[in-house]
């Protein structure tokens, strides 16, 4: 994965969906306009399990790549593993914290939200 531009947002992912895609117990991952990722290779076909939501994995290992999410325009996210400058890049939210598993605590300073990352880019979720 390819860019030249920062992500517009970072975030960890407490859902159930992106901790069984990634098996993470805390998937954090990075937004980008689209016209600004690329990949080598091109992405392939998505994988699509939910109603709205594409995934891409490396055709190789099964990895993940990248993710775009109906209601989330305009974005597509790639996890935060997957990018060299990744620890220069904190989250700033946790979406769907209520959904964190028990036991585990990631101290940072990044709002829980207990939605999604657009409830938060909207300003709808506290």
């Amino acid at each position: 994965m390819n860019t030249t531009r920062p992500p517009i947002t970072v975030a960890f992912s407490h859902c159930s969906d992106c901790r069984r895609w990634t098996g993470n117990p805390a998937p954090a991952f990075a937004a980008f306009d689209p016209k600004d990722l690329s990949a080598e290779p091109a992405l392939s076909a998505p994988v699509i399990t939910n109603s709205g939501v594409e995934r891409w994995n490396c055709n190789h290992c099964g990895s993940p790549l990248a993710a775009t999410f109906e209601y989330i325009p305009d974005q597509i996210y790639t996890p935060l593993g997957l990018i060299d400058q990744a620890d220069q890049l904190p989250a700033e939210i946790h979406c769907f914290s209520k959904k964190q598993l028990p036991g585990l605590y990631i101290m940072d300073d990044a709002t829980r939200g207990i939605g999604s990352t657009h409830d938060a880019l909207i300003g709808t979720v506290e």
